[in-house]
């Protein structure tokens, strides 16, 4: 089983959301129409396949996890969006596919092979057409002052193997030059929209469970531990069991 699956139901509403207006930025930027194609690659509950989804003709959404697949399909019929979905990895994608105006990948450029997926982006990517990098997640510059205390209670239950490797998927995410060096690609501009919200104590403990190196299937039997432990360090900076939480949500636009 992927370490993924066990993360299925939770992802979709617990994972720092992409607001509306971020969706709109980046559209606006790339100069998006009903007329342009998108793929997600690594698109889990499809929270950018369905983002998007406004301000593109055809969404497809591709995902090697059959859980986070159905949920995908599942958000997209609540949207009344069309979404294709294909499971497998990026790199194993059909050469007949097509190509694609947008490419869009979340947080799962580190889970693909590099060489591989370059070679497939070369066959996706129309010839005009852009990569778009997202994530969106705590800001992390002191305006979230519960974020290191709630980081550090998650590693400390966390295998460490698994606490490193998402570290390491971190820093393949943030340093896009090393991922597209050689290849007929190279990062262009970005967008960064940042918003507020207030999420419950709860809720915010939960979302540890979303991460692969804190899912479920990773802690096994010392899941009520963590998230007693989590939230017991969140009730301090909770104000009528609420959390303020400031989120960045990032675009990095890759062309040729």
């Amino acid at each position: 089983m992927s370490r993924f699956a066990s993360t299925a139901s939770l992802y979709e509403h617990l994972r720092p959301p992409y607001p509306p207006e971020f969706f709109r930025s980046v559209a606006q930027k790339l100069g998006l129409s009903k007329r342009c194609a998108l793929i997600d690659l690594g698109t889990g509950p499809g929270l950018l396949a369905l983002g998007f989804a406004p301000y593109v003709g055809h969404i497809v959404g591709v995902d090697p996890e059959p859980a986070m697949l159905e949920a995908a399909r599942r958000a997209a019929a609540r949207a009344g969006h069309a979404l294709a979905l294909i499971e497998g990895k990026a790199e194993t994608l059909a050469p007949d596919i097509g190509s694609f105006d947008v490419v869009s990948v979340g947080r799962a450029l580190h889970w693909m092979d590099r060489d591989p997926t370059l070679a497939v982006l070369d066959r996706l990517v129309a010839r005009d057409g852009a990569i778009t990098i997202c994530a969106s997640f705590p800001a992390t510059d002191g305006r979230n002052p519960w974020l290191d205390g709630y980081n550090e209670a998650r590693r400390c239950w966390s295998p460490v193997q698994l606490w490193e490797e998402a570290g390491r998927g971190t820093r393949a995410h943030r340093d896009l030059p090393a991922f597209f060096r050689g290849s007929a690609f190279q990062p262009t501009e970005s967008v960064a929209v940042e918003t507020s919200h207030t999420v419950g104590v709860q809720d915010l403990a939960r979302r540890t469970l979303t991460y692969s190196s804190s899912s479920p299937d990773a802690l096994g039997e010392n899941v009520e531990a963590m998230l007693r432990d989590v939230e017991k360090h969140l009730t301090s900076f909770s104000r009528d069991g609420m959390i303020a939480e400031t989120i960045v949500s990032t675009a990095q636009i890759v062309k040729r």
